[in-house]
Protein backbone atom coordinates (compact mmCIF):
# COMPACT_ATOMS: atom_id res chain seq x y z
CA UNK A 1 0.00 0.00 0.00
CA UNK A 2 1.40 3.56 -0.76
CA UNK A 3 -0.29 4.97 2.31
CA UNK A 4 1.93 7.50 3.20
CA UNK A 5 1.58 9.27 -0.80
CA UNK A 6 -2.03 8.71 -0.20
CA UNK A 7 -2.32 10.49 2.76
CA UNK A 8 -0.12 13.26 1.99
CA UNK A 9 -2.29 13.83 -1.65
CA UNK A 10 -5.32 13.87 1.24
CA UNK A 11 -3.73 16.65 3.30
CA UNK A 12 -2.80 18.80 0.24
CA UNK A 13 -5.98 18.33 -1.45
CA UNK A 14 -7.79 19.46 2.15
CA UNK A 15 -5.55 22.53 2.20
CA UNK A 16 -5.92 23.34 -1.54
CA UNK A 17 -10.20 23.49 -0.62
CA UNK A 18 -10.05 24.88 3.17
CA UNK A 19 -11.90 21.51 4.08
CA UNK A 20 -12.09 18.80 6.07
CA UNK A 21 -11.84 15.14 3.59
CA UNK A 22 -11.83 11.82 4.40
CA UNK A 23 -10.98 8.92 1.73
CA UNK A 24 -13.09 5.16 1.72
CA UNK A 25 -12.76 2.38 -0.37
CA UNK A 26 -15.41 0.58 -2.13
CA UNK A 27 -16.68 -1.20 1.18
CA UNK A 28 -16.93 1.94 3.05
CA UNK A 29 -13.53 1.68 4.67
CA UNK A 30 -11.65 4.90 5.67
CA UNK A 31 -8.21 4.58 3.75
CA UNK A 32 -7.25 9.06 4.64
CA UNK A 33 -8.39 11.37 6.12
CA UNK A 34 -7.24 15.14 6.90
CA UNK A 35 -6.25 15.72 10.09
CA UNK A 36 -7.22 19.59 10.59
CA UNK A 37 -11.05 21.02 10.11
CA UNK A 38 -12.67 23.53 12.21
CA UNK A 39 -15.95 21.99 12.62
CA UNK A 40 -16.77 18.17 12.65
CA UNK A 41 -20.02 16.37 12.54
CA UNK A 42 -20.71 13.72 14.44
CA UNK A 43 -20.53 11.63 11.59
CA UNK A 44 -17.54 11.93 10.68
CA UNK A 45 -15.94 12.22 13.97
CA UNK A 46 -17.48 8.36 14.44
CA UNK A 47 -16.13 7.31 11.13
CA UNK A 48 -12.41 8.25 11.77
CA UNK A 49 -12.63 6.73 15.26
CA UNK A 50 -14.70 3.53 14.00
CA UNK A 51 -12.84 3.08 10.18
CA UNK A 52 -15.92 2.19 8.28
CA UNK A 53 -19.70 3.98 7.31
CA UNK A 54 -22.24 2.73 9.93
CA UNK A 55 -25.24 0.95 7.95
CA UNK A 56 -27.44 4.00 8.38
CA UNK A 57 -24.38 6.65 7.38
CA UNK A 58 -24.17 4.04 4.23
CA UNK A 59 -28.16 3.63 3.62
CA UNK A 60 -28.45 7.76 3.30
CA UNK A 61 -25.16 8.04 1.03
CA UNK A 62 -26.33 4.90 -1.13
CA UNK A 63 -30.00 6.39 -1.52
CA UNK A 64 -28.21 9.34 -3.43
CA UNK A 65 -26.79 7.49 -6.48
CA UNK A 66 -23.00 7.15 -5.53
CA UNK A 67 -22.58 3.89 -6.60
CA UNK A 68 -23.35 4.62 -9.86
CA UNK A 69 -22.16 8.74 -9.98
CA UNK A 70 -19.28 9.13 -12.66
CA UNK A 71 -19.11 13.09 -11.55
CA UNK A 72 -19.54 15.02 -7.77
CA UNK A 73 -22.86 14.09 -6.25
CA UNK A 74 -24.24 16.26 -3.45
CA UNK A 75 -25.46 14.34 -0.04
CA UNK A 76 -27.77 16.90 1.69
CA UNK A 77 -27.70 16.76 5.31
CA UNK A 78 -29.70 14.46 7.87
CA UNK A 79 -29.55 16.23 11.46
CA UNK A 80 -31.18 12.99 12.90
CA UNK A 81 -28.12 11.44 11.82
CA UNK A 82 -25.50 14.50 13.25
CA UNK A 83 -24.65 14.37 9.66
CA UNK A 84 -23.95 17.79 8.02
CA UNK A 85 -24.23 18.11 3.96
CA UNK A 86 -21.56 16.47 2.23
CA UNK A 87 -20.46 16.09 -1.56
CA UNK A 88 -19.38 12.82 -2.66
CA UNK A 89 -16.34 12.65 -5.12
CA UNK A 90 -15.91 9.36 -7.26
CA UNK A 91 -12.18 8.51 -8.18
CA UNK A 92 -13.06 7.07 -11.84
CA UNK A 93 -9.69 5.18 -12.89
CA UNK A 94 -10.73 4.78 -16.92
CA UNK A 95 -14.62 4.11 -16.24
CA UNK A 96 -13.49 2.18 -12.99
CA UNK A 97 -14.75 3.54 -9.83
CA UNK A 98 -11.59 2.53 -7.27
CA UNK A 99 -13.02 4.76 -3.94
CA UNK A 100 -14.51 8.26 -3.01
CA UNK A 101 -13.38 11.10 -1.76
CA UNK A 102 -15.87 13.16 0.75
CA UNK A 103 -16.07 16.82 1.05
CA UNK A 104 -17.71 18.29 4.41
CA UNK A 105 -19.58 21.00 4.62
CA UNK A 106 -18.55 23.77 6.75
CA UNK A 107 -21.53 24.37 10.28
CA UNK A 108 -23.75 26.88 8.70
CA UNK A 109 -23.12 26.24 4.97
CA UNK A 110 -26.62 26.18 3.33
CA UNK A 111 -25.36 24.64 0.23
CA UNK A 112 -22.41 22.49 -1.64
CA UNK A 113 -22.43 25.69 -4.39
CA UNK A 114 -19.05 26.83 -3.09
CA UNK A 115 -17.75 22.85 -2.78
CA UNK A 116 -18.59 22.32 -6.48
CA UNK A 117 -17.28 25.44 -7.67
CA UNK A 118 -13.65 24.61 -5.91
CA UNK A 119 -13.57 20.98 -7.49
CA UNK A 120 -12.19 21.85 -10.97
CA UNK A 121 -9.46 23.81 -10.06
CA UNK A 122 -8.15 20.12 -8.06
CA UNK A 123 -9.22 17.86 -10.95
CA UNK A 124 -5.48 16.73 -11.65
CA UNK A 125 -4.85 15.99 -8.25
CA UNK A 126 -8.55 13.51 -8.13
CA UNK A 127 -6.62 12.01 -11.01
CA UNK A 128 -3.41 11.28 -9.42
CA UNK A 129 -5.47 9.91 -6.31
CA UNK A 130 -7.21 7.58 -8.26
CA UNK A 131 -4.04 6.39 -10.05
CA UNK A 132 -2.61 5.91 -6.62
CA UNK A 133 -5.32 4.08 -5.02
CA UNK A 134 -5.44 1.30 -7.99
CA UNK A 135 -1.60 1.08 -7.47
CA UNK A 136 -1.55 0.64 -3.56
CA UNK A 137 -4.78 -2.05 -4.00
CA UNK A 138 -3.17 -5.88 -2.84
CA UNK A 139 -4.23 -7.10 -6.36
CA UNK A 140 -2.10 -4.23 -7.79
CA UNK A 141 1.59 -5.16 -5.36
CA UNK A 142 4.07 -6.60 -7.78
CA UNK A 143 4.34 -10.01 -5.97
CA UNK A 144 0.69 -10.36 -6.89
CA UNK A 145 1.30 -9.69 -10.69
CA UNK A 146 3.64 -12.26 -10.52
CA UNK A 147 2.18 -15.01 -9.21
CA UNK A 148 -1.25 -14.32 -11.18
CA UNK A 149 1.39 -14.36 -14.20
CA UNK A 150 2.15 -18.11 -13.24
CA UNK A 151 -0.28 -19.18 -12.27
CA UNK A 152 -2.03 -18.30 -15.92
CA UNK A 153 0.85 -19.41 -17.13
CA UNK A 154 0.60 -22.74 -15.38
CA UNK A 155 -3.31 -22.83 -16.36
CA UNK A 156 -1.84 -22.45 -20.27
CA UNK A 157 1.02 -25.55 -19.74
CA UNK A 158 3.86 -24.29 -18.86
CA UNK A 159 5.07 -27.50 -16.79
CA UNK A 160 7.45 -25.00 -14.29
CA UNK A 161 4.91 -22.72 -13.57
CA UNK A 162 2.34 -25.24 -13.01
CA UNK A 163 5.50 -27.17 -10.32
CA UNK A 164 5.84 -23.91 -8.85
CA UNK A 165 2.07 -23.34 -8.17
CA UNK A 166 1.84 -26.63 -6.72
CA UNK A 167 4.49 -25.95 -4.01
CA UNK A 168 2.91 -22.66 -3.23
CA UNK A 169 2.16 -22.48 0.39
CA UNK A 170 -1.63 -21.97 -0.03
CA UNK A 171 -1.66 -25.24 -2.36
CA UNK A 172 0.70 -27.53 -1.38
CA UNK A 173 -0.79 -30.59 0.65
CA UNK A 174 -4.76 -29.12 0.00
CA UNK A 175 -5.12 -31.07 -3.31
CA UNK A 176 -7.42 -32.36 -4.88
CA UNK A 177 -8.18 -29.36 -6.51
CA UNK A 178 -10.27 -27.90 -9.16
CA UNK A 179 -9.91 -25.28 -11.41
CA UNK A 180 -12.80 -22.31 -11.64
CA UNK A 181 -13.36 -19.79 -14.28
CA UNK A 182 -15.97 -16.73 -13.54
CA UNK A 183 -16.93 -14.66 -16.87
CA UNK A 184 -19.23 -11.44 -16.44
CA UNK A 185 -21.09 -9.38 -19.04
CA UNK A 186 -21.35 -5.66 -18.26
CA UNK A 187 -24.77 -4.26 -18.49
CA UNK A 188 -25.05 -0.96 -21.04
CA UNK A 189 -21.23 -2.34 -22.60
CA UNK A 190 -22.47 -3.84 -25.68
CA UNK A 191 -21.88 -7.07 -22.87
CA UNK A 192 -18.30 -7.03 -22.88
CA UNK A 193 -16.24 -5.75 -19.77
CA UNK A 194 -13.02 -4.88 -22.27
CA UNK A 195 -15.11 -2.46 -24.95
CA UNK A 196 -13.78 0.73 -22.81
CA UNK A 197 -10.55 -0.28 -21.98
CA UNK A 198 -9.10 -3.54 -21.90
CA UNK A 199 -6.18 -3.00 -19.87
CA UNK A 200 -8.73 -1.18 -16.97
CA UNK A 201 -11.32 -4.05 -17.64
CA UNK A 202 -8.40 -6.98 -16.09
CA UNK A 203 -7.80 -4.96 -13.37
CA UNK A 204 -11.43 -4.51 -12.59
CA UNK A 205 -11.82 -8.29 -13.21
CA UNK A 206 -7.95 -9.24 -11.24
CA UNK A 207 -9.52 -7.01 -8.01
CA UNK A 208 -13.22 -8.52 -8.13
CA UNK A 209 -11.71 -11.80 -7.86
CA UNK A 210 -9.45 -10.94 -5.54
CA UNK A 211 -12.09 -9.52 -3.40
CA UNK A 212 -14.62 -12.22 -4.01
CA UNK A 213 -12.53 -15.12 -2.60
CA UNK A 214 -11.28 -13.45 0.70
CA UNK A 215 -11.95 -15.28 3.67
CA UNK A 216 -13.00 -18.53 1.32
CA UNK A 217 -11.10 -21.14 2.92
CA UNK A 218 -11.69 -23.45 -0.21
CA UNK A 219 -11.00 -21.00 -2.81
CA UNK A 220 -6.87 -21.31 -2.71
CA UNK A 221 -5.88 -18.49 -5.25
CA UNK A 222 -7.45 -16.13 -7.99
CA UNK A 223 -6.41 -14.52 -10.95
CA UNK A 224 -8.01 -12.17 -13.67
CA UNK A 225 -7.21 -12.89 -17.62
CA UNK A 226 -8.44 -10.58 -20.16
CA UNK A 227 -12.07 -11.72 -20.11
CA UNK A 228 -12.49 -14.24 -16.72
CA UNK A 229 -11.21 -14.60 -13.87
CA UNK A 230 -9.78 -18.23 -12.76
CA UNK A 231 -9.22 -19.36 -9.60
CA UNK A 232 -8.23 -22.89 -7.47
CA UNK A 233 -10.32 -24.40 -5.63
CA UNK A 234 -9.94 -27.46 -2.94
CA UNK A 235 -12.36 -29.95 -4.19
CA UNK A 236 -15.09 -30.09 -2.59
CA UNK A 237 -18.38 -32.32 -3.05
CA UNK A 238 -20.80 -29.21 -2.17
CA UNK A 239 -21.12 -25.49 -4.15
CA UNK A 240 -22.05 -23.42 -1.42
CA UNK A 241 -18.92 -22.03 -1.36
CA UNK A 242 -18.63 -21.38 -5.04
CA UNK A 243 -22.24 -19.44 -5.20
CA UNK A 244 -21.22 -17.55 -2.37
CA UNK A 245 -17.66 -16.54 -4.72
CA UNK A 246 -20.19 -15.81 -7.56
CA UNK A 247 -22.81 -13.60 -5.32
CA UNK A 248 -19.85 -11.61 -4.60
CA UNK A 249 -17.92 -11.70 -7.84
CA UNK A 250 -21.10 -10.07 -9.01
CA UNK A 251 -21.35 -6.90 -6.38
CA UNK A 252 -17.30 -6.40 -6.38
CA UNK A 253 -17.72 -5.91 -10.47
CA UNK A 254 -20.88 -3.89 -9.91
CA UNK A 255 -18.74 -1.67 -7.15
CA UNK A 256 -16.17 -1.01 -9.90
CA UNK A 257 -18.25 -0.88 -13.07
CA UNK A 258 -21.68 1.38 -11.63
CA UNK A 259 -23.87 -1.22 -12.55
CA UNK A 260 -24.54 -4.96 -11.99
CA UNK A 261 -23.06 -7.32 -14.78
CA UNK A 262 -26.22 -8.56 -16.91
CA UNK A 263 -25.19 -11.73 -16.03
CA UNK A 264 -22.03 -13.71 -14.26
CA UNK A 265 -21.53 -17.74 -14.26
CA UNK A 266 -19.00 -19.95 -13.26
CA UNK A 267 -17.52 -22.97 -14.66
CA UNK A 268 -16.08 -25.80 -12.48
CA UNK A 269 -13.23 -28.44 -13.83
CA UNK A 270 -13.08 -32.13 -12.74
CA UNK A 271 -11.12 -32.60 -9.62
CA UNK A 272 -7.40 -33.36 -9.82
CA UNK A 273 -4.73 -34.29 -8.01
CA UNK A 274 -1.12 -33.31 -9.64
CA UNK A 275 0.13 -30.02 -11.36
CA UNK A 276 0.60 -31.39 -15.01
CA UNK A 277 -3.46 -31.83 -15.50
CA UNK A 278 -3.57 -28.04 -14.29
CA UNK A 279 -3.81 -27.12 -18.38
CA UNK A 280 -6.81 -29.99 -19.01
CA UNK A 281 -8.66 -28.46 -15.89
CA UNK A 282 -8.38 -25.12 -17.00
CA UNK A 283 -10.07 -26.00 -20.36
CA UNK A 284 -13.06 -27.67 -18.66
CA UNK A 285 -13.35 -24.91 -16.46
CA UNK A 286 -13.75 -22.58 -19.54
CA UNK A 287 -15.81 -25.19 -21.35
CA UNK A 288 -18.05 -25.27 -18.25
CA UNK A 289 -18.41 -21.23 -18.32
CA UNK A 290 -19.05 -20.81 -21.68
CA UNK A 291 -21.73 -23.51 -21.41
CA UNK A 292 -23.53 -21.69 -18.74
CA UNK A 293 -23.00 -18.36 -20.40
CA UNK A 294 -25.14 -19.89 -23.52
CA UNK A 295 -27.24 -21.91 -21.89
CA UNK A 296 -29.30 -20.76 -19.31
CA UNK A 297 -31.53 -23.81 -18.61
CA UNK A 298 -27.88 -25.28 -17.22
CA UNK A 299 -27.65 -22.80 -14.26
CA UNK A 300 -25.26 -19.72 -13.28
CA UNK A 301 -22.95 -22.52 -11.69
CA UNK A 302 -21.99 -25.65 -14.22
CA UNK A 303 -19.57 -28.34 -13.58
CA UNK A 304 -17.67 -29.53 -16.61
CA UNK A 305 -19.56 -33.15 -16.60
CA UNK A 306 -23.00 -31.41 -16.70
CA UNK A 307 -21.82 -29.12 -19.68
CA UNK A 308 -23.06 -32.08 -21.91
CA UNK A 309 -22.78 -32.26 -25.64
CA UNK A 310 -20.85 -28.70 -25.29
CA UNK A 311 -17.77 -30.51 -23.92
CA UNK A 312 -18.59 -32.38 -27.12
CA UNK A 313 -18.60 -29.54 -29.00
CA UNK A 314 -15.71 -27.87 -27.96
CA UNK A 315 -13.21 -30.40 -29.54
CA UNK A 316 -14.97 -30.41 -33.22
CA UNK A 317 -15.83 -27.32 -35.31
CA UNK A 318 -19.46 -28.46 -36.00
CA UNK A 319 -21.46 -26.00 -37.77
CA UNK A 320 -25.07 -25.75 -37.44
CA UNK A 321 -25.92 -24.90 -41.17
CA UNK A 322 -24.18 -27.81 -42.36
CA UNK A 323 -26.98 -30.28 -41.48
CA UNK A 324 -29.69 -29.90 -44.13
CA UNK A 325 -32.31 -30.21 -42.05
CA UNK A 326 -31.76 -27.44 -39.61
CA UNK A 327 -30.86 -25.22 -42.47
CA UNK A 328 -34.84 -26.25 -43.60
CA UNK A 329 -35.91 -25.21 -40.37
CA UNK A 330 -34.60 -22.63 -40.24
CA UNK A 331 -35.02 -20.88 -43.53
CA UNK A 332 -38.95 -21.31 -42.84
CA UNK A 333 -39.12 -20.26 -39.59
CA UNK A 334 -38.99 -16.55 -40.28
CA UNK A 335 -41.16 -15.82 -37.20
CA UNK A 336 -38.55 -17.91 -34.47
CA UNK A 337 -41.73 -19.76 -33.49
CA UNK A 338 -40.59 -23.70 -34.73
CA UNK A 339 -37.10 -23.92 -33.52
CA UNK A 340 -38.12 -23.18 -29.96
CA UNK A 341 -39.81 -25.58 -29.69
CA UNK A 342 -37.88 -27.98 -31.53
CA UNK A 343 -35.16 -27.46 -28.73
CA UNK A 344 -37.49 -27.36 -25.56
CA UNK A 345 -39.25 -30.52 -27.00
CA UNK A 346 -35.75 -32.18 -27.14
CA UNK A 347 -34.34 -30.94 -23.82
CA UNK A 348 -37.69 -32.33 -21.90
CA UNK A 349 -37.83 -35.46 -23.31
CA UNK A 350 -40.68 -35.04 -25.55
CA UNK A 351 -42.91 -33.45 -23.01
CA UNK A 352 -45.61 -31.24 -25.05
CA UNK A 353 -46.88 -30.29 -21.41
CA UNK A 354 -43.50 -28.57 -20.19
CA UNK A 355 -42.86 -27.17 -23.78
CA UNK A 356 -46.62 -25.28 -23.54
CA UNK A 357 -45.90 -24.64 -20.15
CA UNK A 358 -42.14 -22.93 -20.45
CA UNK A 359 -43.58 -21.62 -24.08
CA UNK A 360 -47.12 -19.99 -22.58
CA UNK A 361 -48.50 -21.58 -25.59
CA UNK A 362 -51.85 -24.09 -25.75
CA UNK A 363 -50.37 -27.66 -26.22
CA UNK A 364 -52.65 -28.15 -29.47
CA UNK A 365 -50.08 -24.82 -30.67
CA UNK A 366 -47.42 -26.75 -29.93
CA UNK A 367 -48.91 -30.32 -31.83
CA UNK A 368 -48.74 -27.42 -34.74
CA UNK A 369 -45.68 -26.24 -34.69
CA UNK A 370 -44.62 -29.66 -34.72
CA UNK A 371 -46.31 -30.72 -37.56
CA UNK A 372 -45.16 -27.85 -39.45
CA UNK A 373 -41.53 -29.07 -39.11
CA UNK A 374 -42.55 -32.27 -39.82
CA UNK A 375 -43.85 -30.83 -43.22
CA UNK A 376 -40.56 -28.80 -43.85
CA UNK A 377 -38.27 -31.25 -43.57
CA UNK A 378 -40.30 -34.55 -44.99
CA UNK A 379 -39.85 -36.51 -41.69
CA UNK A 380 -40.58 -36.99 -37.95
CA UNK A 381 -38.73 -34.68 -36.15
CA UNK A 382 -38.86 -37.12 -33.09
CA UNK A 383 -37.32 -40.49 -35.45
CA UNK A 384 -33.84 -41.10 -33.23
CA UNK A 385 -31.93 -39.78 -36.15
CA UNK A 386 -33.61 -36.97 -37.06
CA UNK A 387 -33.68 -35.71 -33.97
CA UNK A 388 -30.03 -36.26 -32.83
CA UNK A 389 -29.56 -34.49 -36.01
CA UNK A 390 -31.63 -31.70 -35.36
CA UNK A 391 -30.93 -31.61 -31.34
CA UNK A 392 -26.91 -31.32 -32.11
CA UNK A 393 -26.97 -28.51 -34.82
CA UNK A 394 -29.21 -26.40 -32.24
CA UNK A 395 -26.77 -26.61 -29.42
CA UNK A 396 -23.96 -25.92 -31.85
CA UNK A 397 -25.57 -22.44 -32.98
CA UNK A 398 -25.59 -21.95 -28.96
CA UNK A 399 -22.04 -22.89 -28.96
CA UNK A 400 -21.22 -20.37 -31.69
CA UNK A 401 -22.23 -17.72 -29.92
CA UNK A 402 -20.12 -18.35 -26.98
CA UNK A 403 -17.74 -15.76 -24.93
CA UNK A 404 -14.03 -16.34 -26.11
CA UNK A 405 -11.89 -16.77 -23.45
Amino acid sequence: MQNREIEVLVEDLALRLGRGLSLEDLDGVLLAYSANQSHADRVRVNFLLSKRVPADVAAWQLSHGIETAVRPVVVPANPGLGMLGRVCVPLMVRGFRVGYLWVQQEEGEESATAILAQLPAVRDALGLLGDLLLESNTAESAHRRQREERFLAACAGDGHAAAEVADWAEVHGRGPWQVVAVHAEAAGAGGDLTTADPQAAVLAIRNAGLQATIGIDEALFSAGAQTHAVMLFRATSGRLRHETVLARYRGELAKRTGVPPSSAVMGVSEPFGHARALPEAYRQSCIAVQAAAVDGDLGDLVDYRGAGVYGLLAGTRVEPESGVLYGLVRGADRAGELLPVLELLYDNDGAMAAVAERLHLHRSTVYNRLARVRSIIGADPLAGRVRLELHLALKAARWAGRPRL
